[in-house]
């Protein structure tokens, strides 16, 4: 009696339950002529797509796991690049194992794809020019750079942009693409220190071995100037209206270079006001010749 209740609970939940699940996973949903795809089939790519997440995860943190901190957060970001690429491969494979047509699939987005294609150009650049970067080692985080006139500190190089923080706390966004087309000026890439420089003109006649003493005075005794190598003074030129100089020194810190260069201009000036050395401003002669009537 007792085995005779169990087949027909067994039977009643076979010809209920069991039969209405398999019904609705074998529903399917037709996106066009050749491409059909039942519910079990999403079921099967979602299962795919999160066991090949969990896999690498793992795999990331096996290689990681005994690099420097510095290499680590670059394998990252590199890694970053190609686990979309795996993504789409074992997509299309699971989409081919469940019967789905991927040729099917592809024709049928031909035009779309091309339309997104051509729309995205650009993207595809910049992904392709952050390879680049971390290949080539050009750019790395906390580097000064300046492109395009712009002048950051790199925070963080991303899968599309380079983010850097201007002198101003400014956010600078860089698509990376900007990097194929542009010069790039890496102000740290030998190092932190920079050569620096401030030009003046003195006016002719002007004693230039003092105008020399006076420009080496103030640069040494600015704090941020490095002593060695020494600060130095080219005389540049012959000018229009002036004698040229262009006084040369080094800085530690190259991002705030504008404000030591800005407190040595003031102390020239006040060494030049001392020192009876003038600054000319530029001075034409008008020759005016009258004709005799």
């Amino acid at each position: 009696m007792v085995q005779d209740l169990s087949d027909i609970e067994d039977s009643i939940t076979e010809s209920s339950a069991w039969v209405n699940l398999k019904s609705f996973m074998s529903q399917h949903v037709d996106l066009g002529k050749d491409i059909s795809i039942s519910i079990f089939d999403v079921v099967i790519v979602i299962t795919v797509i999160f066991i090949t997440t969990l896999i690498l995860r793992l795999f990331l943190r096996l290689i990681t796991r005994k690099l420097p901190p510095e290499d680590k957060s670059k394998f990252n970001v590199v890694f970053g690049y190609f686990r979309w690429l795996v993504y789409l491969v074992i997509l299309l494979v699971t989409l081919h194992s469940v019967g789905i047509n991927v040729t099917a699939v592809f024709a049928a987005s031909a035009a779309l794809m091309i339309g997104i294609g051509l729309a995205l150009q650009t993207l595809f650049q910049d992904i392709i020019s952050g390879v680049f970067i971390l290949i080539d080692q050009s750019v790395h985080v906390g580097d000064i750079i300046e492109i395009d006139g712009k002048v950051g500190r790199v925070e963080e190089i991303k899968l599309r942009t380079t983010r850097a923080v201007t002198i101003d706390n400014k956010v600078l966004v860089i698509p990376n693409h900007l990097y194929l087309e542009n010069s790039l000026y890496n102000w740290t890439q030998n190092g932190s220190t920079t050569r620096e420089n401030v030009e003046v003109g003195v006016a002719y006649g002007s004693d230039v071995q003092l105008v020399k003493k006076l420009l080496l005075q103030a640069a040494r005794t600015h704090p941020d100037v490095i002593s060695s190598p020494e600060p130095t003074v080219v005389f540049t030129n012959f000018g229009d209206s002036s004698l040229d100089f262009k006084l040369v020194f080094t800085l530690a810190d190259s991002f705030k270079a504008q404000f030591p260069k800005s407190d040595i201009r003031f102390e020239i000036d006040k060494l030049f006001r001392e020192n009876n050395v003038s600054i000319p401003f530029p001075q034409r002669d008008i020759h005016i010749i009258q004709k005799p009537k």
